[in-house]
């Protein structure tokens, strides 16, 4: 599989969407709970895709014969990956959470080659080596003093564990034989039949949650609903879809290192928001981790 133009925007696209889900999760910590929030994101991308392919739901669809698969991807990509990510927010801060998501390369290249009998090559191993020294430059901000001083907090944990699941997710995600052609064929009925079996999992999470935490609190307003708004129509069904493109048409393992662009995106997106321009160590560190996808790419 090589890597296009349209192949890389699609990513790209990605990328820069879970960066604004990344700073607007943030922003919302205290106004609804990190689960929930999940949830409810999640809910709204249902009522949007519906509408798109509700074919998806019936008997002849060719989902439910194919349940424990759907409901793998399910909990994967929509139970788990988010939720944990909305968690950590609660104690680590954007970039860091996305630069622990950088990691995706590694555990990319892990799982392909313990479970779905990948070669890792040395371009590949560069292509991480290159991307990782980027995502160093953002965290240093240019200044490789400031690594001494990193702090890790229980919220880098949890997103250790949303990136290993997310890399899985990326690698069951490519068909497999006896899968129908409709349902693989249209975007919005691919993303519906995770979402079904996603909702069911999120909504037993959100549950347990609440369970945990009975004195908790959904504060409405429109930051709320705003925020809502953002994460169910962009890092959701917009990001969901490129992602899946991209990952059909490079393959799992390239793809990962699209991951190491959240963090550059996450630093450029949190100083805008805090009225501060973008500083010469992001266009460093873009430029790596740009050489590092283009190292991995090379055949």
């Amino acid at each position: 599989m090589r890597l296009t133009a349209s192949t890389a925007a699609l990513l790209t696209t990605s990328t820069l969407l879970w960066a604004g889900n990344a700073v607007v999760g943030r922003a919302v910590v205290g106004l609804v709970p990190p689960i929930t929030l999940n949830f409810i994101r999640w809910l709204l991308a249902f009522v949007i895709l519906l509408p798109l392919a509700p074919w998806v739901l019936g008997r002849g669809s060719g989902l439910w014969p194919l349940w424990r698969r759907y409901a793998l991807l399910g909990l994967l990509g929509v139970g788990s990956y988010n939720a944990l990510q909305y968690l950590a927010l609660c104690t680590s801060t954007p970039l860091n959470v996305t630069l622990v998501a950088s990691s995706m390369p590694l555990w990319m290249l892990a799982l392909g080659r313990l479970f779905f009998g990948m070669r890792v090559s040395l371009a590949q191993v560069a292509g991480v080596l290159l991307s990782i020294t980027g995502v160093g430059v953002v965290l240093a901000r240019g200044r490789w003093q400031q690594l001494a001083a990193l702090q890790l907090v229980p919220g880098d944990l949890y997103m250790v564990l949303a990136t290993i699941a997310w890399a899985w997710y990326s690698w069951l995600l490519p068909a497999r034989p006896g899968e129908p052609a409709r349902l693989r064929g249209d975007w919005a009925a691919l993303l519906l039949a995770q979402v079904v079996f996603g909702l069911g999992w999120s909504g037993l999470f959100a549950a347990g949650e609440w369970a945990i935490h009975p004195d908790a609190r959904i504060v409405w307003g429109w930051p709320l609903a705003a925020a809502l708004a953002f994460v169910a129509i962009g890092p959701a069904v917009l990001a969901y879809r490129c992602w899946g493109l991209g990952v059909e048409r490079a393959g799992p393992a390239l793809v990962g290192f699209f991951a190491n662009l959240t963090p550059v995106f996450a630093a450029i997106l949190s100083a805008l928001f805090l009225g501060e321009a973008p500083q010469p160590f992001h266009a460093l560190a873009f430029v790596l981790i740009v050489a590092g996808i283009w190292v991995a790419a090379r055949r």
